[in-house]
C-alpha cells in the first residue's frame, strides 16, 4: 500500500470511530510502528487528525459536539437493548427522571407506553414523542441547546429543585474506569448532576463505545451511581473496581 493510500485509510478509520489507539491503528493498517508514526505526523501537520496520548482523535469530534440526530443513529441496536434492560428495573408507580441523551431517549419512549409511571424530563425529543404516549410527563423548562435537544439553565434547574423521583436515567458522552462519567459541555454536566441529586436510585445507560473515552466535563463519580446498564461488560479489572463501589452492572441481552 502506498503512503497516500495508507493515509486515506487512516483518515477514514479515524472519522468513523472518532478515537483510536496506536495499537488499534497499527493492527488495521498493518504497517510497522515507524511507518505509522510518519503517516500520523504528516496527517497531523495537515490537520486531518489530532494525536493524543496513546492514539489519535478526529479533530471534528473535538471541535464540535455531535448532534442528537446523529447520535440517535449510532449503535442503535445496542441502545435499544440497553433501554429495554433499564426499563425492566422500573416498578409500577415509579417516578423517573429521564436525561436528554440518545440512549435515555430510547428508554423514555418505552416508558411512554406505560400508564403506571410518571416521567420528568428536559429532553425535547422525548417531550415530542410523549404526544403519542400514555404515561404522565412533566416538562422541565429552560434554555434550548439545539445540538442536544436538551433544556438547560437556571429555569430547568429551578424546576428540578422542587421535584423528587424514584429513579434517574442518565447518559454520558464518555466513561473512564477511575474518573467516572463525563460529557461535552458545562450546562449539560450541571443538569446531569442535578438529576442525580433528585433521584433515590441512579441508573447510567451507556453503550460500550463510550468506555475509555473520557469527555470534557465530569459530572459523576462511579460512587454516585447505583446501576450501570450497558451492552458489553467492561474489562475484568474495571468490573471488579465498579462492584467494589457497590455498583450493579447489567449487561443487556440481545445486544
Amino acid at each position: 500500500m502506498f503512503a497516500q493510500e495508507r493515509q486515506l485509510a487512516i483518515q477514514q478509520l479515524v472519522r468513523a470511530q472518532r478515537r483510536l489507539s496506536f495499537a488499534e491503528l497499527q493492527k488495521q493498517i498493518q504497517v510497522s510502528p515507524a511507518t505509522l508514526r510518519r503517516d500520523l505526523t504528516e496527517l497531523e501537520t495537515r490537520g486531518d487528525l489530532i494525536r493524543v496520548h496513546g492514539g489519535v482523535m478526529d479533530p471534528a469530534y473535538l471541535r464540535s459536539e455531535i448532534s442528537l440526530d446523529d447520535r440517535v443513529q449510532r449503535n442503535l441496536t445496542a441502545k435499544k437493548s440497553i433501554a429495554a434492560a433499564a426499563v425492566d428495573l422500573i416498578p409500577p408507580g415509579a417516578t423517573v427522571l429521564i436525561d436528554a441523551g440518545s440512549t435515555c431517549l430510547e428508554a423514555g419512549k418505552m416508558l411512554l407506553g406505560r400508564t403506571d409511571v410518571r416521567l420528568i424530563t428536559h429532553s425535547v425529543a422525548l417531550l415530542t414523542a410523549s404526544r403519542q404516549g400514555v404515561a404522565e410527563v412533566i416538562c422541565l423548562g429552560g434554555e434550548l441547546r439545539r445540538v442536544s435537544g436538551a433544556l438547560v439553565g437556571a429555569s430547568a434547574l429551578g424546576a428540578l429543585a422542587s421535584l423528587r423521583a424514584d429513579f434517574a436515567f442518565i447518559s454520558a458522552t464518555g466513561l473512564e474506569a477511575t474518573e467516572g462519567c463525563s460529557t461535552t459541555e458545562l450546562s449539560e454536566a450541571t443538569m446531569k448532576s442535578a438529576l442525580l441529586e433528585r433521584a433515590t436510585r441512579r441508573v447510567l445507560l451507556a453503550d460500550q463505545s463510550k468506555w475509555g473515552q473520557p469527555s470534557t466535563v465530569r459530572f459523576a463519580k462511579w460512587s454516585d451511581l447505583h446501576d450501570f446498564v450497558t451492552d458489553s461488560s467492561p474489562p475484568l479489572a474495571s468490573v471488579r473496581h465498579l462492584k467494589s463501589l457497590g455498583l450493579h452492572l447489567h449487561v443487556a441481552k440481545g445486544s
